[in-house]
C-alpha cells in the first residue's frame, strides 16, 4: 500500500498561517492526482484542494484565495499553503492520492493518517 504522511499541522490564531506537508512512499508522477480533504467534528470529510500532475489545480471555493497547493515530483510530496486561516479552518486534514478527477472522498484511493489544524479566534 502506499503510504502517506502529513506533517505541519498546528495552532494558530485567525488570521495565520500554516504550511502541510505531505510525502509519498511512492512516486507521485505515477498517480493522477493528489491533494487534501478535511473533516470537523460531526461533519463529513470535505473537499480542499487538489493538483492533477501537469494539468492544473483546484480549490475548494471555501479556500480559493487562501490556500496554494504544489507539489514537487522529484520529491514525492505534496504542500498546502494555508494563509489567512479562519476558526472554520479547523479540522483533520488528510493527503490523497487519486486515480481520477473528483471532489468526493470515494474518488482517492489511498489517505495518510491525518494532521491537526486549529485555529483560535
Amino acid at each position: 500500500q502506499v503510504q502517506l504522511v502529513e506533517s505541519g499541522g498546528g495552532l494558530v490564531q485567525a488570521g495565520g498561517s500554516l504550511r502541510l506537508s505531505c510525502a509519498a512512499s511512492e512516486r507521485t508522477v505515477n498517480f493522477y492526482s493528489m491533494g487534501w480533504f478535511r473533516q470537523a467534528p460531526g461533519k463529513e470529510r470535505e473537499f480542499v484542494a487538489a493538483i492533477v500532475w501537469g494539468y492544473s489545480k483546484y480549490y475548494a471555493d471555501s479556500v480559493k484565495g487562501r490556500f496554494t497547493i504544489s507539489g514537487d515530483n522529484a520529491e514525492n510530496t505534496v504542500t498546502l499553503q494555508m494563509d489567512s486561516l479562519k476558526p472554520e479552518d479547523t479540522a483533520v486534514y488528510y493527503c490523497v492520492i487519486g486515480s481520477g478527477p473528483g471532489v468526493q472522498p470515494d474518488a482517492y484511493d489511498y489517505w495518510g493518517q491525518g494532521t491537526q489544524v486549529t485555529v483560535s479566534s
